[in-house]
């Protein structure tokens, strides 16, 4: 039997939550029954081709300097689309999906599509869009029910719609004892390290992430922070850093590939967010044992259940997550029994297995 050819369609390949999924999922998929292609727009982010192309996965690079240009390569898309013999096109996000669906429309190749992200957090440009070319599609994948809800709300679409929860490699995403991150920064051993890995966007809210780490050190000499990642607003949250006179203290490796190590390095892992999908770096983090301590932004509060798999506070309230923290600081055997449960947590309802699987099916449908 011929295999299915899926191709891949997203704006970028750097280190965002969409684009980290792609070689994970791909490690997993049956080779014997799936090939799988991918393309990308933004050459200057690329994090993920190598392990795409190492997985197995054939990567095509169709510069586009903005978004304009993106939906113009339409027709290089439908060429590569004829030459591989491709069988169904899965977009991610907004403006891949929109050429997507350019192609749908004068190809006739099934179309899925995924939003990692709130309708309402969108561009009014990229909102408009969407609502008008969503219906060009065979079907969307929301990554957890509350930006399902919010694709049915503003966009009221005739397509069907329905949850796929994002999910992480937890036989790969496991602590092994062997990271040299806190030696290499000149962390102490005995040392409470509170981390987050992001891209630095508004929505992250990194300045006030520092201001939290700020307020607990004020009590805990002891307790040091880890930011992996880069972005936009780096310039902005590194100056907020040096007023903070938090410099030796919180360290900014910058964007890794490999983030196993820091996750490792970390006790805790604190997010600010103002909103969120369902983000990977949460799901990774959980599933290397590090307990949470989050507002309950987007999809959050569908894994993070309040003390039962970590600690959460409403979005509004972010300035109690130094509470929070203080609380697992001054408790060892909880913070343990929040790092046992946040692994427990992920491995039960949350596994990349169990995603892969759900995907296979839904390309078989379309295709068949």
């Amino acid at each position: 039997m011929a295999k299915i050819k899926v191709l891949h369609i997203i704006k970028s390949l750097g280190r965002g939550g969409a684009e980290m999924l792609l070689p994970e999922t791909l490690k997993l998929h049956d080779y014997e029954r799936f090939e799988f292609h991918y393309i990308y727009f933004l050459p200057w982010k690329d994090q993920m081709v190598g392990a795409i192309k190492d997985a197995g996965g054939k990567v095509t690079c169709l510069e586009a300097k903005d978004n304009i240009r993106l939906v113009l390569q339409n027709k290089r898309i439908i060429s590569y689309c004829k030459e591989h013999k491709v069988d169904l096109i899965h977009c991610h996000l907004p403006w891949a999906g929109f050429v997507g669906r350019m192609v749908h429309k004068k190809t006739g190749i099934p179309v899925v599509y995924t939003e990692h992200n709130m309708q309402e957090r969108y561009h009014i440009a990229t909102k408009t869009i969407n609502k008008l070319t969503f219906n060009f599609q065979n079907l969307a994948l929301g990554v957890s029910q509350d930006v399902t809800d919010s694709i049915r709300k503003n966009i009221h679409p005739d397509i069907p719609v329905r949850t796929l929860l994002n999910g992480v490699n937890t036989d790969s995403f496991q602590r092994s004892g062997g990271s040299g991150i806190r030696s290499d920064l000149g962390i102490p051993k005995d040392a409470i390290v509170i981390g987050n890995v992001a891209v630095f966007r508004f929505q992250k809210r990194l300045v006030e992430w520092l201001q939290v780490i700020k307020k607990i050190r004020e009590k805990n000499s002891n307790v040091y922070g880890i930011i992996v990642g880069a972005g936009p607003l780096e310039e902005e949250i590194k100056k907020e850093w040096k007023e903070l006179e938090l410099e030796n203290l919180v360290f900014f490796p910058g964007l890794r590939t490999d983030v196993k190590p820091y996750f490792e390095a970390m006790d805790i892992f604190m997010m600010s967010s103002s909103f969120e999908g369902l983000p990977i770096a949460l799901l990774e983090a959980m599933s290397m044992e590090c307990a949470v301590v989050s507002s309950d932004a987007g999809g959050i509060k569908e894994v993070v259940r309040n003390e039962q798999d970590g600690l959460t506070c409403k979005v509004e309230e972010w300035k109690k997550l130094s509470d929070l923290c203080q609380i697992l600081v001054d408790d060892s055997e909880k913070l343990m029994k929040y790092k046992k449960a946040a692994r427990e947590r992920v491995v039960k309802n949350f596994s990349l297995r169990r995603m892969v699987d759900e995907l296979e099916v839904i390309y078989s449908d379309l295709v068949t």
